[in-house]
């Protein structure tokens, strides 16, 4: 069992050498969450990371596949992309450009890197895959996004054209409203073998908006083999989205994913006409995530579970997918961390990706020394800056007579212009008897 460290459970150490050091991590995260609101959007001040934890449980029982450290979960069926997401291994993503006719506030593009460039002129995604092929890089799944695709339908077939010849194995699916898709388009996506075509659907539009999108995806499924809905779940939807989640079982589509619901840093002054707050903890571990900047929305996740239950117990059969906001984030720490030469204090995490070690802080080294010392395990290191001794998670278990407080360590490698560094990002509380590495830290 791994205690999360947080300012409420920071004063559960008595050593204080540790509490200080943990104490760094935890006013970092509060200085975090103090830039947050001063963006314009409050912080949700209940925690209900209990509700959730039972929820989930509950949802066991009922058949929901739990993944990726309850970052995902799933019912009847999930994309074999979103399942190749949690690594994002030999899957590639691109992008005609980030024109689109519609203008959702809660939409992530406009923090993408030279978004104002790609807003106004198009890629040659063309010679983009024709120089990855030549790269010899594996693709496995390649997908084309937006902005809009099907505001360009010439560049959009000759993508997907493209990415078959190139990549004869690779799962092919589009990111579209729907709005310009017609059958002729379908026509000839049908004829590059498209595997899947994904669907938004934005709740806040008109009635008569939502029904064009659904007689569109009722078109596509007769040229596409697997069409699906893709869209965030706003807090307050519930009703609504039982309704759409019924509507989308009989038109007898593939899956839905349900995404979190995110603040992108822009438009706070309608999230908080909304009365939409940020998720008391937003992140596990706090980190620089590469996903267009955004942040989780409170009560956007115990929602979607409330969905996934809804749909077990009608007994609908369509996939339904949650993929909460840091489910996007693991294929970053995944590639930062994987594969790479590890120092003998170090393990990598095949629960969460990230690089985890043990430490023993101030009056507890001595102890912990003398017990390595008898086992013969030297592969441990001591820094005298913070007072910590630093060593393999997997030597916790000599620890299990003493009554000593452990630190398990969080970290990313990083690399900089001037070589790789890591970087620890959190440290939590275990103690020797109560660690178990399978069960908290994967094997």
């Amino acid at each position: 069992m791994i205690i999360d460290i947080n300012e409420r459970s920071l004063n559960q150490i008595k050593n204080p050498d540790f509490s200080k050091y943990a104490a760094i991590y935890t006013k970092i995260y509060e200085g975090f969450l103090q830039n947050v609101s001063a963006t314009g959007i409050d912080i949700d001040s209940r925690d209900i990371q209990e509700e959730i934890e039972s929820t989930i449980e509950r949802l066991k029982s009922k058949g929901v596949v739990v993944r990726n450290n309850q970052k995902s979960l799933f019912l009847n069926r999930i994309s074999p992309a979103c399942e190749a997401c949690k690594t994002a291994e030999s899957s590639v993503t691109m992008f005609i450009s980030l024109m689109c006719n519609r203008k959702c506030y809660f939409c992530f593009n406009p923090n993408q890197e030279d978004y104002r460039q790609f807003a106004r002129n198009r890629r040659n995604v063309v010679k983009e895959l024709n120089d990855l092929s030549q790269s010899g890089q594996r693709v496995d799944y390649l997908a084309l996004t937006g902005g809009e695709p099907t505001l360009h339908k010439k560049e959009m077939i000759q993508f997907f054209a493209e990415g078959r010849e190139r990549f004869p194995q690779a799962h092919t699916r589009l990111y579209t409203t729907g709005d310009f898709l017609d059958q002729k388009s379908l026509i000839e996506l049908a004829q590059t073998r498209l595997n899947e075509i994904r669907f938004s659907i934005k709740l806040e539009d008109a009635v008569e908006k939502r029904q064009r999108v659904l007689e569109r995806i009722a078109l596509a499924q007769n040229y596409i083999p697997a069409v699906m809905v893709e869209m965030p779940v706003l807090p307050g939807s519930l009703d609504i989205m039982k309704e759409l989640l019924r509507d989308l079982d009989q038109l007898g589509v593939y899956g839905i994913n349900l995404l979190e619901f995110c603040y992108p840093y822009l438009n706070a002054n309608i999230y908080r006409e909304k009365e939409f707050k940020i998720k008391s903890r937003p992140f596990r571990v706090l980190y620089d995530y590469w996903y267009a900047g955004a942040l989780p929305v409170a009560q956007s996740e115990i929602e979607s579970l409330a969905l996934l239950e809804f749909a077990a117990d009608e007994g609908l059969k369509l996939g339904v997918h949650y993929c909460s906001l840091e489910n996007k984030n693991t294929g970053q720490i995944f590639r930062q961390n994987s594969r790479q030469k590890l120092d003998k204090t170090l393990y990598f995490s095949p629960r969460d990706f990230f690089l985890k070690s043990a430490k023993v802080y101030g009056g507890d080294i001595p102890k912990v020394e003398k017990v390595f010392k008898k086992a013969g395990y030297h592969d441990y290191t001591v820094n005298r800056e913070h007072n910590y001794l630093e060593f393999h998670v997997k030597q916790v278990d000599l620890l299990v007579d003493l009554d000593v407080e452990i630190g398990i360590s969080s970290s990313v490698l990083e690399k900089r212009a001037d070589g790789e560094y890591l970087r620890e990002l959190k440290v939590d509380l275990t103690y020797p008897k109560i660690f178990d590495l399978a069960q908290d830290l994967g094997l």
